[in-house]
This record gives C-alpha cells, sequence and structure tokens, in this order.
C-alpha cells in the first residue's frame, strides 16, 4: 500500500497521546445542511469512531471568534468560545442558524489555535460587533465525515481511526480540519458528548 502524507496537524494529535485526548470545530453544512444525524444513544467511551461518507460541504455565513489553548484546557477553551458567540449574536441581535464549529487552523505538541464558529441564518448588512469577534464562512469542500460520540477525553481514538481511513483510502487531508458539535457536555469526561469531525481532502 502506498504511505499517504500525512498533515501535520494529524500526525500532532496522533503522537500527543493526550492526556485528555483532544480535537474540535466547524457546524459544516453541505449544500445547506449537512446528512441529518442520526438518533442513536451514545456508544460506550472507548468506541471508535465511524465515517459514514464523503460529503460536498458548501460554506455558510458564521460568526467567528479566534482563540488557543494548550491541549490540557482544549475542552474549556473551545466550550468558552462557543459561549462568547452566543452572547455575541444574542447581543447583535443575529439569528443563528446551526451547530457550533472548533475549526482547528494550527496545532503542534503544546497547543493549537483554532475558530469557534456560529453558523448564521444570513450574513448581517452592517453588524455592530464586539472587537473579538468577525463575520466570516464555515469552509467548503470536499470533506469525510467521523462521528465520536462519548468523552471529549477519549477523542485520541478518532484521531487514530481518521489516519488509518486516510491511509486505506490513499487520501491526503487539508492542513486544517473542523469540528461540529453536536452534544457539548458539561464536561471532558461526559459520556454525553458528540462530536463530528470533518476532515477535508485534496483533489486527487
Amino acid at each position: 500500500m502506498t504511505t499517504v502524507n500525512v498533515p501535520a496537524w494529524l500526525r500532532s494529535l496522533s503522537r500527543l497521546g493526550r492526556c485528555w485526548s483532544v480535537a474540535a470545530m466547524i457546524c459544516l453544512l453541505p449544500v445547506m445542511s449537512l446528512p441529518a444525524i442520526a438518533q442513536t444513544a451514545a456508544p460506550a467511551p472507548e468506541a471508535a469512531a465511524a465515517v459514514t461518507s464523503l460529503v460536498e460541504v458548501a460554506p455558510r455565513p458564521a460568526l467567528t471568534f479566534d482563540g488557543q489553548s494548550n491541549w490540557d484546557d482544549a475542552y474549556t477553551s473551545i466550550i468558552n468560545g462557543f459561549q462568547r458567540l452566543k452572547a455575541e449574536v444574542e447581543r447583535a441581535g443575529l439569528k443563528p442558524d446551526g451547530r457550533p464549529v472548533a475549526v482547528f487552523l494550527f496545532t503542534d505538541d503544546a497547543g493549537f489555535r483554532f475558530r469557534a464558529m456560529l453558523p448564521l441564518a444570513q450574513a448581517p448588512a452592517d453588524p455592530t460587533l464586539g472587537a473579538e469577534f468577525a463575520l466570516g464562512k464555515t469552509p467548503a469542500g470536499r470533506a469525510a465525515k467521523f462521528e465520536h460520540r462519548g468523552a471529549y477525553d477519549e477523542i485520541d481514538a478518532t484521531y487514530e481511526a481518521i489516519t488509518a481511513w486516510l491511509d486505506d483510502k490513499n487520501l491526503l487531508a487539508e492542513d486544517f480540519f473542523a469540528e461540529e458539535w453536536v452534544s457539548e457536555g458539561s464536561s471532558a469526561g461526559d459520556i454525553e458528548i458528540a462530536v463530528d469531525v470533518y476532515v477535508f481532502v485534496k483533489p486527487k
């Protein structure tokens, strides 16, 4: 089998064996919306994520907030970003339309930079936003969707599955990835957490 050129962000995530196991980003929707999420019971925390299919993801208007974190505080930092976005959307009178997303822009052994996003029903014409917020669009393109169900502390298994799947399919990933947070939970160890990971693939 041909060895895949795994992107740096994925090598870093797989190598860390993080004491909490992380990763999270984007409320991405294909041609206006992603495939419906199956209403099934959450599997045991140790269950590996499953890839459902390759989907074409269309961009959507979104309010964004940029943050950074070390790996130990990843869950707290991401959720804090979502909470800031929700508060700003309410303050500015905007209409949210979708689940919160975290787009990972850069990762290394020490931590990561991310862009928290909250999709909007439509982009406002002339919004008055706080200094730390901006309008943007969710990423677009061909992506593989992986489902993680269970504690965020156990998400390393999801990224190991992603690495193996890319290798098996001989696909090249883009230099960013996204997590759509279906259920945010109450802590990194909450087994009710549900995160869909979107890995955007390069055209062959």
